[in-house]
């Protein structure tokens, strides 16, 4: 304390009085968030009772994370303590999310025993932005629906709701499950496989095969060949003739329905589902492989009777 009857304090006698240091406080004044009150006649800077204030102020702003653009603007009334920690919540909340994606390839990578450069992919991948990894899985349905303007609209946007994004807080299985899905889609093989069975629901538009419509995922005849594979009807009996007939109408071809199931029905489309309902969270099981099975024999069964 100066000894000239005021209470003003020197940046050391502030320093031992907050338990900050002295390089922090001359810091924060320097850049003007801390102007002292006077100076000395040697020119040292000094701090009266509102200084001390002021700087416990920015003390717990700067302890909440704030920038000392953000505590310069509070202390200037040009925003609110509650606007500012809103706006740092929401980019809290996205390096908490960030983190726990690398956590989540962490343990991935220790599980596996992983290999320097499948972890470097790994990391790479799953740490992309979440709006880096929509747009991946958005110019994949671009891709697929260039071009085809009688595509059944059913069919168009239920592929662009499957633009998923790693929850949260994943699990080792779903980034897994979202490295190899990035990786797939960016395939240019399996590009031409799912176009293939674009075009194909585009011909039939283009046809006016309005009946056969619900084939599409997810499909009416998959749901209704799931039904009857729990029930254990054999697909090559008059009761699963009978569904088939249901779904595709008097004037459905199975011969030409079969090609375009079998086209769905591949491995590596399979696969792709499979991803898919992993990373939604819902386990490989909406892969539905069994249920597209059933369907492709009765279809066969139906085409060829």
């Amino acid at each position: 304390m100066i000894d000239d009857g005021t209470e003003l304090l020197t940046i050391g006698e502030l320093a031992r009085a907050t338990g900050l240091t002295v390089r922090t406080i001359r810091y924060w004044s320097d850049e003007g968030v801390l102007p002292p009150a006077t100076r000395s006649a040697g020119g040292y800077r000094l701090y009266d009772a509102e200084g001390a204030a002021r700087l416990e102020l920015i003390r717990t702003l700067r302890e909440l994370g704030l920038g000392l653009d953000d505590v310069r603007k509070v202390l200037a009334g040009e925003t609110t303590v509650a606007e500012v920690a809103a706006a740092h919540v929401l980019a809290l909340d996205a390096r908490i999310r960030a983190l726990r994606v690398t956590r989540a390839v962490l343990s991935t990578v220790a599980r596996r025993g992983s290999t320097a450069e499948e972890m470097t992919l790994m990391h790479k991948l799953a740490r992309l932005s979440a709006a880096e990894r929509r747009r991946i899985m958005e110019e994949f349905v671009d891709e697929l629906f260039h071009g085809l303007d009688t595509v059944d609209p059913c069919v168009e946007r239920r592929m662009r709701g499957i633009a998923v994004d790693l929850p949260d807080d994943p699990s080792p299985e779903q980034v897994d499950a979202w490295v190899e899905l990035a990786e797939m889609v960016r395939d240019p093989e399996f590009r031409k496989e799912m176009r293939k069975v674009m075009e194909f629901n585009a011909a039939d538009q283009d046809r006016g095969a309005v009946s056969w419509r619900a084939v599409w995922f997810p499909m009416r005849l998959v749901q209704l060949g799931g039904e009857a594979l729990r029930r254990g009807v054999d697909p090559g009996s008059p009761e699963a003739a009978s569904i088939v007939r249901e779904v595709l109408g008097e004037g459905g071809d199975p011969a030409v329905v079969l090609e375009r199931m079998e086209s769905a029905s591949n491995n590596r489309l399979a696969r792709y589902r499979e991803l898919l309902s992993t990373v939604k969270g819902s386990g490989p099981a909406g892969a539905h492989r069994e249920e597209f099975a059933w369907v492709v024999a009765a279809l066969r069964a139906r085409a060829a009777g």
